[in-house]
């Protein structure tokens, strides 16, 4: 006999209530439709290796790249090199396990040469033939120059533009004297090297990693073929009326942007706009990639996994390109909205920071425009979204950008597929409610996806828990914008969940109530009611 809980379902139908009242908002621009039904081109004018790990393949050393992490162990000593105290004093060789200390990022000057960047930030360095290496500098020059030789394993060899080697000394020091060229055997010139990590795959690490020619080669090819035409007609015919276009900073300074980055963005960005109005879409220009990074991940452009933007320097060059932007598009007609930072990280980046930013961001925008949205996003980590409305940074179209997604968070690493809908229709959907309900800015739910952790689900499961989020989400008083368009991951993939049924927009209104055979949850089949369909469902 099947067992029914629905101790909660109450308590949803008022927050659905509450959320239909609070959100009864209708967005102006939209010709007529209340709420943004968004998808994010990512993975376009900002690379992510992740969306389309291939545009990578042909980089020579691909594995050492801009920011990969790497540790040397002596063969003769057994040991791992260390900047003691992460950086800012004297290298040695005496440390029988690798830890932060032990694990330097790369700055990638050629296919064998490199930088070598401490933990505290400060650069290997060596005065020359004869010297022991520190780890004292502060921005890297000649000095703070190696070249490193691999095998055909994990062996390498570390040079100095001279052509001294380095090696470890019987005083468990790293000094530039060995003599003559060593071999690959146990010898003190020679190390093992890990490759800790090689996570970073964004824009400087493709630019970087291939050199401008070719680089530039890749990413006119990628560019005017990831996003067509076709695409805007695709979203179009399916019910979506806005695109939110992450760009990079650099993008204001084309067509001869600084070095590595390539130009050439601006005339794609133009021909979204361009297709968007053709097909009655808007768009939302999102500053994804901010100069010096505000979060260190692949997606703001970070060199290492550094977060270097909260500089006034920095911060000033992004209002620099809020100004580029806006005077460009602001008379657009498919303009919607300006994103003045995506995801600005909460651990380095401060609520004072972020919230002048934006003041000044919005009084930019509305230089131009009186009408344009101005979308200000949630610091990502521990920050609470209602620390923007508490910020009073503008006075009119202003709206909040959260990313919700059921994954990166240890909460969901275990969840059943019944949990994770739990948790869309429980939590998520009585933070909207606070949210709608607050004195402030418009709720946007700029990034989300139809993935989660779980590995047995069943597309079932993936239907039940995309149509939880689109009827949750789409309480949100500005609207939705799934992540992304395009992947080589099929559940992060908007195009592949709507052919393949896995996402049915066709069944959700604008006016979203969440219907009662949903919340009440079967807990001996660990299953949701029926689906509206199952229809053309593929594993």
């Amino acid at each position: 006999m099947e067992i029914v809980s629905c101790n909660w379902v109450l308590v949803a139908f008022l927050l659905c209530f509450l959320l239909l009242i609070s959100g009864a908002h209708s967005v102006d621009g939209l010709n007529g439709v209340p709420k943004v039904r968004g998808v994010n081109l990512g993975g376009w004018l900002v690379i992510e290796g992740w969306i389309k790990p291939s545009l990578f393949d042909d980089i020579p050393n691909g594995d050492m790249l801009d920011g990969a992490q790497v540790q040397f162990k002596s063969v003769t000593l057994k040991k791992y090199v260390t900047a003691e105290n992460g950086g800012g004093l004297n290298v040695t060789i005496n440390r029988d396990v690798p830890s932060s200390w032990e694990t330097f990022r790369l700055w990638r000057v050629s296919e064998s040469v490199f930088q070598l960047r401490t933990l505290g930030g400060q650069f290997l360095s060596c005065d020359g033939e004869g010297a022991s290496v520190s780890a004292t500098a502060e921005s890297p020059s000649s000095r703070e120059t190696f070249y490193i030789e691999r095998d055909n394993y994990n062996r390498v060899h570390i040079k100095l533009s001279t052509g001294t080697y380095l090696q470890a000394s019987s005083s468990n020091e790293l000094r530039a004297d060995y003599a003559g060229k060593p071999g690959w055997d146990d010898n003190a010139a020679t190390f093992e090297m890990t490759i800790a990590a090689n996570t970073l795959h964004g824009d400087y690490q493709l630019a970087n990693g291939y050199g401008h020619d070719k680089a530039k080669e890749v990413l006119r090819k990628h560019r005017s073929s990831f996003i067509t035409a076709e695409d805007f007609q695709f979203l179009s015919r399916h019910g979506i009326n806005t695109v939110r276009i992450p760009v990079g900073w650099w993008i204001a300074l084309d067509p001869n942007p600084p070095a590595p980055f390539i130009g050439g963005s601006l005339a794609y960005l133009d021909n979204a706009f361009s297709w968007a109005q053709a097909y009655d879409i808007k768009c939302i220009i999102d500053l994804h990639a901010a100069p010096g990074s505000q979060n260190g991940m692949e997606h703001s452009a970070s060199r290492d996994g550094s977060t270097e933007w909260p500089t006034s320097a920095n911060i000033l060059q992004s209002l620099d390109v809020i100004d580029f932007l806006a005077s460009r598009y602001a008379k657009h007609p498919a303009l919607l909205g300006i994103e003045l930072l995506n995801e600005p990280s909460a651990s380095t980046v401060s609520l004072d920071t972020v919230v002048s930013y934006y003041s000044n961001g919005y009084q930019i925008v509305r230089n131009y425009s009186s009408t344009a949205y101005v979308i200000i996003c949630q610091r990502i980590g521990n920050a609470d979204p209602l620390e923007l409305y508490q910020a009073n940074i503008g006075f009119s179209n202003i709206v909040v950008d959260l990313h919700y997604y059921s994954l990166f968070d240890a909460f969901f690493a275990n969840l059943s597929a019944v949990e994770n809908i739990q948790f869309i229709y429980k939590s998520r959907q009585a933070q909207l409610q606070a949210l709608n309900s607050a004195n402030g800015p418009l709720v946007f739910i700029g990034e989300w996806v139809n993935e989660w952790n779980l590995e047995s689900g069943s597309p079932m499961d993936y239907q039940n828990f995309g149509r939880a989020q689109l009827q949750v989400y789409g309480a949100a008083s500005f609207g939705w914008a799934y992540w992304t368009l395009k992947n080589d991951r099929k559940h992060w993939d908007f195009e592949w969940n709507i052919k393949n049924n896995y996402l049915q927009l066709d069944l959700i209104g604008w006016d979203v109530c969440i219907p009662h055979e949903v919340l009440c949850f079967s807990i001996e089949n660990k299953s949701l009611g029926k689906p509206h369909s199952e229809a053309g469902l593929k594993a």
